[in-house]
């Protein structure tokens, strides 16, 4: 079950949108090793029309490193040929992509375990805030750390 190999990480912090095809692309272009990707798109929720966009915010610098950390350990746990994991911040309207955990490897499990397992430390150890903007121009307040994304770490442990 472990990845002694390293692989490439391809970290990006940025308020850009991304294609998700194209990112897809790009992990496994030129590699005839990798016989699985798995990806993970989180999106904007309008939270049953009252949400008008999200608005996201990190320490620079600081997020790209945690991210990093969190795929090397990734790569270190399962044997993988590629990360690449994209987490927009800024203003996000519903809809509009928030972030992309893809993982390539050989066989599937080992895609699909990585895959999980980034998100699941992403939620909880990557450094982003979450400001809700509601619909009628109002700002509403901080999303509050779910209990449900530090129970999802427990698998991993």
């Amino acid at each position: 079950m472990s990845g002694q190999q390293t692989c490439p990480l391809l970290i990006s912090v940025r308020s850009a949108d991304f294609d998700i095809a194209d990112e897809i692309r790009k992990l496994g272009e030129g590699r005839n090793d990798i016989g699985a990707i798995v990806s993970f798109t989180g999106l904007c929720r309008d939270e049953n029309g009252r949400l008008a966009a999200l608005e996201l915010e990190h320490y620079p610098g600081m997020a790209e490193a945690e991210i990093r950390r969190i795929a090397h350990k990734a790569s270190e746990r399962w044997s993988l040929a590629g990360v690449s994991i994209i987490h927009r911040y800024g203003l996000i309207r519903p809809g509009e992509n928030i972030v992309l955990v893809a993982t390539a490897s050989a066989h599937r499990n080992a895609a699909f375990e990585a895959a999980s397992f980034l998100m699941d430390y992403m939620k909880t150890d990557a450094p982003f805030w979450k400001r809700e903007h509601l619909v009628g121009h109002t700002e509403g307040g901080w999303v509050a750390a779910k209990t449900e994304d530090e129970q999802n770490l427990e698998r991993w442990q």
